[in-house]
């Protein structure tokens, strides 16, 4: 079904109506899929997360229909154990939060909303679905202290959404606190983190290469090498052997 048609079907901007448009697309064939990509065990990444197989594309086009749900009946969302319908509610926050008709308060609230219910942000697509736009585009022109507390705190959601949101500063060209922030995250012991960091750095290098290799040149001795490898990916042969060559065997 077209957002179009889910759009004129959808008048109660709950988040029940939410889940039952979504819970239509339910497939047991995608849930097998979705049982393979992601970790779920109670011990590692997402734990407690259920699913009920329903295509990310799918989550994407309900939650442009219901773009305009109360932050309240977004929060209800968040609060479920069903990861499609948190994945759906930080879609609808991102939606929101791009659209260039959305007042400074609903981008508060929506910015406030992702910080205060973090813990229901809990699995890498969830933050790197909300953090650029939510985060990232609200703090651009505000102080930005927040990421780095979150980028010391204990919980590694919170980290790597402290790195995810310097992605709408890199857009900009505002490279600061992205090289900031993963000074920071250097010696982090998580490997998700090592991903983001190399990743997001190796984002910023695509507006300012000589920066990137400035921070290469200072830290790629004690960088994980996932985090290095990630980096420098986009590097030509001899770059990247150079700066892999500095690394010191773990």
């Amino acid at each position: 079904m077209s957002v179009e048609k889910i759009s004129k079907q959808t008048t109660n901007l709950t988040a029940a109506a939410f889940i039952e448009k979504l819970s239509a697309y339910q497939s047991n064939a995608e849930l097998e899929k979705i049982a393979r990509y992601f970790k779920t065990e109670e011990d590692d990444y997402g734990a407690g997360d259920q699913f009920i197989g329903v295509r990310m594309g799918q989550v994407f086009e309900v939650a442009k229909a219901f773009v305009s749900m109360p932050v309240q009946e977004i929060e209800k969302l968040l609060e479920s154990p069903v990861h499609e319908y948190r994945a759906g509610a930080v879609s609808i926050m991102d939606f929101r939060a791009r659209d260039k008709k959305t007042t400074e308060d609903v981008k508060k609230a929506l910015f406030e909303l992702y910080l205060n219910r973090h813990d229901r942000i809990n699995n890498w697509d969830l933050v790197d679905r909300a953090a650029c736009f939510v985060v990232g585009s609200y703090l651009f022109d505000k102080p930005r202290a927040i990421l780095y507390q979150l980028a010391v705190s204990e919980n590694m959601w919170q980290r790597r959404t402290a790195m995810v949101s310097t992605s709408y500063f890199i857009r900009k060209g505002d490279l600061t606190d992205t090289f900031g922030i993963a000074e920071i995250l250097i010696n982090d012991r998580e490997d998700l983190i090592h991903k983001a960091v190399g990743g997001w750095i190796r984002q910023a290098g695509t507006k300012n290469k000589v920066q990137l290799m400035a921070f290469l040149e200072k830290h790629a001795a004690i960088m994980p090498r996932t985090m290095l490898r990630y980096a420098i990916e986009h590097f030509d042969k001899s770059e990247r052997e150079y700066y892999l060559n500095l690394k010191r065997i773990d």
